[in-house]
């Protein structure tokens, strides 16, 4: 009697649809239980070619954009039980540019004009001023500071032009902004595997790696003179966050008699205090008070320890000392410079991409001037045409220049590419790299997306009971004694939904602090509601905070 049943089955939908047999198995996929599935594919050379699958001429993409179009449809046919919650990060072959000649630029020795550049031309400012042309002082500069130069060496010189005629104030007679300046300072690592490593716009001391970690770690500035300054002041920007009432963790610390390349320890130091108030932001400090190293040379400490118990996060983006002068707001600019064998030339066909260019192109996230570079989710080929466009709006077909800019992937480096005005719009240079998209089911539909997908571990329970048993005694200690959240609505120990999202702004913030605006998790942990078992919350950062999405 089955065989019956199904074949009239079938029959029937001979009659009704084009396709019987995967009309029926479309129609048990669906009743069929949904799969969360997180995992990753990787497309094949078939996979891109294929009629029933993308259909393409070629084994890559030409964009971004056409992978995030067809992606989807592919993610359906080859996941169909797939469900809400579910992720995939698809590996694929991405066009784009990569210009030969380009390394020049990319490699180049770089100099930052100091202050002292600037005076030896007369100037009582330190940066150019809006109406002086810099090219007319940097040949003069770059003769002074660049040891015996060969013919064709190229140099970026970087440097800072007032946006208005600056007034009379405080002017910094030295500034570190992170991470530029990184490679300038120390990196002295004499305890743990953290220590200070580079964010997209800071530099970050931390000892969190699945839970607090020991270490001991100290970044020190390079020499600064300050002989024949007087009335100093030190300002810093800042992020502070997880001090658990012990902010004699991490300390400024100077230095007068610190040796380059030698044990911290071998030097004195004396501690400078300042601010160490958490904060979800970067937070500007007052002008502190530096006189006490008026005329002096000095070495500058960012000196960060943790503990197995307490592991602070202190983030930098910037410091200066000052004194009085002038100021104002100023741009950073930078010029390439050829060594012709008797003086240096400013190169001709190539630009160097300043900090207003990438706010030019957007300040929000997930834009360029969010932190004055591109990335890879911040495509420099999704920018960079329609910007050369506008700054060069009467190009004349097969006009060539090249462009370099800031690239964030784990540290700020310079890539750039050959950009030709070709039927009347710019085309970079081409070639083919690997990258990835990650999509999620959402609703029926596939849709590129971010999410990450994590599941809480041991350290991750004992950091919330460290971070909130002051403000949760009962549910800590509950968590503390059993490994989970207790969700018994009513319970003395119950953690409600508030008091889980805390909880997974503790352990999302420790396990990826510089995750950016808009990055997603879906956080699976453990939970008793009568039983043993798990629950999973989803959260977007918005504001520097983790929310439920």
């Amino acid at each position: 009697m089955k065989k019956v049943v199904y074949l009239l089955i079938v029959l029937g939908a001979i009659f009704t649809g084009c396709n019987p047999l995967e009309d029926i198995n479309n129609s048990i996929d669906a009743e069929a239980n949904p799969i969360v599935g997180n995992l990753e594919y990787t497309l094949v050379e078939e996979d891109y070619t294929d009629e029933d699958l993308l259909n393409l001429d070629e084994t890559y993409f030409e964009s971004v954009d056409a992978a995030k179009l067809a992606l989807p449809g592919f993610l359906s046919g080859k996941y169909p039980n797939f469900g809400q919650g579910s992720t995939v990060n698809v590996g694929y072959n991405l066009f784009v540019g990569d210009a030969e000649g380009v390394s020049e630029f990319i490699n180049s020795d770089t100099y930052n004009l100091q202050n002292s550049d600037y005076a030896s031309f007369g100037s009582d400012a330190f940066g150019f001023y809006p109406e002086e042309t810099p090219e007319d002082f940097i040949p003069a500069i770059l003769d002074a500071q660049v040891a015996s130069p060969v013919a064709d060496q190229i140099v970026l010189a970087t440097f800072k032009q007032y946006t208005e005629t600056p007034v009379v104030g405080l002017s910094n007679l030295y500034e570190a902004t992170f991470p530029t300046n990184f490679a300038d300072f120390e990196n002295v690592d004499l305890l743990g595997a953290q220590g200070w490593t580079e964010g997209p716009d800071n530099v970050q001391g931390s000892g969190f790696s699945g839970g607090a970690v020991a270490n001991n770690d100290w970044f020190v500035s390079p020499a600064i003179d300050l002989t024949g300054e007087t009335d100093l002041k030190f300002q810093i920007t800042q992020r502070i966050n997880f001090v658990n009432g012990m902010p004699e963790l991490f300390n400024v610390k100077i230095s007068t008699d610190y040796t380059p390349g030698t044990a911290p320890s071998s030097a004195t130091w004396e501690i400078f205090d300042i601010d160490k108030t958490e904060s979800g932001d970067f937070v500007t400090s007052e002008n502190y008070d530096f006189s006490a190293y008026d005329g002096q040379t000095i070495f500058v400490a960012f000196h960060f320890t943790s503990t197995d118990m307490v592991a602070p996060r202190w983030r930098i983006q910037s410091f200066a000392i000052k004194t009085t002068g002038v100021e104002g707001d100023t741009e950073n600019l930078g010029e390439y410079y050829t060594y012709s064998g008797s003086e240096w030339e400013l190169t001709d066909d190539v630009y160097y991409l300043s900090s207003a260019d990438y706010d030019s192109m957007g300040e929000d996230f997930g834009q360029p001037g969010r932190f004055d570079n591109f990335s890879g989710s911040v495509a420099p080929e999704d920018y960079l045409p329609q910007f050369l466009d506008i700054k060069y709006p009467f190009a004349q077909e097969e006009d060539e220049i090249y462009i370099v800019y800031n690239f964030f992937s784990g540290g700020v480096s310079r890539q750039g590419n050959l950009y030709t005005f070709t039927n009347g719009e710019w085309v970079g240079d081409t070639d083919i790299i690997a990258t990835s998209l990650q999509f999620g089911f959402n609703e029926g539909l596939w849709e590129p997306d971010n999410t990450i997908a994590y599941s809480f571990v041991q350290a991750d329970y004992d950091a919330i009971v460290s971070a909130l048993a002051a403000t949760y005694p009962g549910p800590t200690d509950s968590m503390s004694n059993f490994g989970n959240f207790e969700r018994r609505p009513g319970n003395a120990n119950e953690w409600t939904n508030d008091m889980v999202l805390e909880a997974l702004n503790v352990v999302l913030d420790n396990i990826n602090p510089s995750a950016e605006e808009a990055q997603k998790y879906v956080a699976t942990v453990a939970i008793y509601d009568g039983s043993v078992g798990t629950e999973a919350f989803a959260v977007i950062k918005e504001g520097g905070v983790w929310v439920y999405q």
